[in-house]
């Protein structure tokens, strides 16, 4: 789990609700994946590396705030599933998508992936 001055070197900025950590995985070649989480239960990957796999899901491609996102519609709603940053310097990619998630923890999912920010 990341500590405060960990969080604050992050190439990117969140919002983290109360109760909620960030955690690395194993990284890669200049790369590195982040998971926001509530205990056990991941609700945001975040991507930072050369060249993410984005897009990962299907919807409808906007561009805005710096970030082009992929935005589809559940149940009448329209959802942010997943956004990208580019950037100019390493990582020259910021990828963040949310975790397959129900109800009120898939709109805090969203939520918290759209205050996600290149730093």
């Amino acid at each position: 789990m990341l500590d405060a001055p960990a969080i604050a070197a992050l190439p990117f900025t969140v919002t983290l609700p109360a109760g909620f950590s960030i955690t690395t995985g194993r990284p890669g070649p200049d790369f590195n994946i982040y998971t926001i989480r509530r205990g056990g239960q991941p609700f945001v990957m975040v991507y930072t590396g050369p060249a993410s796999q984005f897009p990962i899901y299907s919807g409808d491609m906007v561009e805005a705030g710096g970030r082009a996102s992929v935005v589809a519609t559940e149940t009448g709603r329209r959802v942010a599933l997943e956004h990208l940053f580019s950037r100019a310097t390493a990582p020259r990619e910021i990828h963040v998508w949310i975790t397959s998630l129900d109800g009120a923890d898939r709109a805090l999912a969203e939520q918290i992936g759209q205050s996600i920010d290149d730093r």
